[in-house]
């Protein structure tokens, strides 16, 4: 072992390495026998293919690139693929991300290449497709249709619609069968009964999202496949109904939170089926996230659990819940069934996420796609620790701390560590404890990371996602101090080298720390909330363009809170030098906020704040492309680095600057990896 001083350990695990391994599988589903999924391609400019894991084990991508299977509904979009297995091979329909329409795809046909099912639309944002349900029977499939009707982010309508698969639609909309009225704001997929007699849904309207309350709506399908009589059968403003799906004796079950907990519900009974203090839901942030699967055998296939998940198998008849072997401890709603088949995806502090499958029968679980392999030694991985922590009124706070590790380097026994706390986004989200090179890319280089699962997260029960109701900016930013401080009074941290870091919901959690306590010595703020009265106001999506009315408290009775609040509107109390990173395409958090906070702070009389923005084009919310990915971690070490005094080999310096000051090229022979705009 080498003493060296933290942040200056040589680590194998360097940021493209990094980039390389974001991102993770996502919606599987079977086609015949055959389990399909999603996957990313950072280095391919960040698009998803459908990867085909034939029954011989041979697994292919469906798609080449350019083509990206992703939709944009809800701009978080959700399931973009559904297939079948025909006797000439497999056919798929697909939304891809370039054009959202449909496509229908037959990769074993000769000369096999996607057509096109549904119209582009030049009104706003366009037509959008998610949760596809093929309907063979009618020729049809069924799916959410999202259509702007101006061109302001809110001027849409999203109803569930019948798409023909004869391509008769693909230049005419009036092709598609409208199956609701849109008389709600949000839907979901509809989930057809075995004997196709009834199909179910969820909706909800603004200002709820759906984890405060959805409604599950239940219709009758004609023989002529529409739909008739639709009722709410379940639900309501302060009940969360994260999923629906049916039995194979028709039975409807649905998760519900309506004991404080998202427990599974049959149709008509008021007592769960698995009475548990536990998740068996989540907050839907894409619409066809599954939790549950019900089986052929009349066991339901579960991903539930407490602050982490498992998969499970739940016999509804009993309560009882067999957990599946192995080393994961993370899976994420995704979830595909066929025979006793069950595929999910799923993850560990040693593992990144793996597609796997457990056999129902046996209880052996197996990966059999997007395996882990370790691309460094994993004795260079962090070893995090599971930590509850005391907020103020005595609150808990849940956290992951990763204390920095290396296997050949220490520091001197009378050196404390820098931290960065990292604020998850959402804010209705959670951070789980999985592998993340990008935590490894610190830690492995002597610098400790801490999440915190601040109040308002997910997966503790609808009181704790409850705490940050009108306390968004007070609740999750006294959280986050309150593990930064408790990490520096027990001495595992060093008090004046703390960091706060975040993107999204995170992001202005860590501009809300930055511009109301004097915690941390520095932070960085990735493509961020940063004004609440333009971005509640018609500068972001409609599917959170209400979210503050819960956040933050009704705008009409509040007004000053908005205000007070906003990062934006208190830029002049910043001192902490910072990062600001940015999507130029980024519709949800728009790169004005960013501008308006610079220039605010070049507005304070006498601020120098050194600081440094650096913006991506092409990059929407959140950063998928490998090259972005790369120039965001460096700028981020560089930025610790300069204000900690660590000595990293081999990181690009970022050059810092202050508002009025003007830009110049650093000295040396390493170039700037961003100059201010300011």
């Amino acid at each position: 072992m080498q003493n060296l001083a933290y942040g200056s350990w040589p680590s194998p695990i360097d940021a493209a390495l990094a980039a390389a391994h974001d991102g993770h599988p996502e919606f599987v589903g079977f086609v015949g026998d055959e389990a399909w999924w999603t996957e990313p391609r950072p280095t391919e400019g960040g698009r998803r293919t459908l990867v085909r894991r034939q029954v011989d084990g041979t697994q292919e991508p469906v798609l080449p690139a350019p083509w990206n299977v992703r939709s944009r509904v809800i701009e978080y979009g959700g399931q973009p693929w559904a297939g079948e297995m025909r006797p000439e091979g497999p056919f798929v329909v697909f939304v891809n991300f370039a054009d959202q329409r449909l496509y229908a795809y037959e990769p074993d046909a000769p000369d096999a290449r996607p057509r096109p099912l549904t119209p582009v639309s030049p009104v706003g944002g366009g037509l959008r497709w998610v949760d596809p349900r093929l309907r063979p029977e009618l020729g049809e499939v069924w799916c959410v249709l999202e259509e702007f009707t101006g061109d302001g982010p809110t001027d849409v309508r999203r109803v569930v619609a019948a798409v023909p698969l004869d391509g008769s639609a693909a230049q005419d909309l009036d092709a598609v069968r409208e199956l609701t009225d849109g008389s709600h704001r949000f839907v979901t997929g509809p989930r057809l009964s075995p004997d196709g007699a009834q199909a179910a849904w969820l909706a909800w309207d603004h200002p709820r999202m759906p984890w405060d309350g959805t409604e599950l709506i239940l219709a009758d399908v004609t023989e002529h496949g529409t739909l008739h009589g639709a009722r709410p059968v379940a639900g309501g403003p302060e009940e969360s109904i994260a999923q629906a799906d049916w039995t194979p004796d028709g039975t409807l079950l649905y998760a519900s939170d309506r004991t404080g907990w998202w427990n599974l519900y049959r149709l008509g009974e008021d007592t769960p089926v698995c009475p548990r203090e536990e998740e068996f839901g989540g907050p839907l942030w894409k619409i066809g996230y599954r939790w549950f699967a019900p089986l052929e055998s009349g066991l339901v296939a579960v991903v539930h659990g407490r602050g982490a998940t498992a998969l499970g198998i739940l016999d509804p008849e009993t309560g009882e819940v067999v957990d599946a072997a192995g080393p994961w401890t993370e899976f994420t709603p995704t979830l595909a069934v066929h025979g006793s088949r069950i595929v999910g995806v799923a993850a560990s502090p040693r593992s990144a996420y793996e597609v796997v499958e457990l056999d129902a029968r046996t209880g052996r679980a197996r990966v059999i796609g997007a395996g882990h392999a370790d691309p460094v030694d994993p004795a260079h991985y962090p070893e995090p620790q599971i930590r509850t922590f005391t907020g103020p009124a005595g609150r808990e706070v849940h956290a992951h701390i990763y204390p920095p590790h290396h296997p050949d380097h220490v520091a001197p026994g009378d050196e404390l560590p820098p931290y960065v706390v990292w604020a998850h986004g959402g804010p209705t989200g959670r951070a789980p404890l999985v592998l993340d090179l990008e935590i490894a890319y610190f830690t492995s280089r002597g610098i400790g990371v801490a999440e915190v699962n601040y109040g308002g997260s997910a997966g503790h029960g609808r009181e704790y996602r409850n705490r940050l109701r009108e306390q968004w900016g007070v609740v999750d930013v006294e959280d986050c101090a309150a593990v930064a401080l408790a990490l520096a009074e027990e001495g595992t941290a060093d008090r004046r080298r703390l960091a706060i870091r975040g993107g999204s919901a995170g992001g202005w959690t860590t501009a809300a720390s930055l511009t109301s306590t004097d915690v941390y010595a520095c932070g960085t703020i990735l493509y961020p909330v940063l004004d609440l009265g333009e971005w509640g106001s018609g500068e972001t999506h409609d599917f959170e363009s209400q979210y503050l009315e819960t956040l933050i408290g009704p705008i009409a009775e509040v007004p000053g809170r908005y205000v007070e609040r906003s990062p934006t509107e208190r830029a002049d109390r910043i001192t902490a030098p910072f990062l600001l990173l940015q999507g130029l395409d980024d519709v949800i958090c728009p790169p004005a906020q960013c501008e308006r906070f610079l220039a605010r702070l070049a507005r304070s009389s006498g601020r120098r704040v050194p600081h440094a923005y650096l913006t991506f084009e092409g990059e929407g919310h959140g950063f998928r492309r490998a090259d972005s990915m790369v120039r965001a971690l460096e700028a981020e070490l560089s930025l610790y680095s300069q204000v900690f005094g660590l000595r990293p080999p081999g990181i690009p310096t970022l050059h810092l600057t202050a508002p009025q000051e003007p830009v110049a090229a650093p000295t040396g022979s390493v170039p700037p990896i961003v100059e201010s705009t300011q």
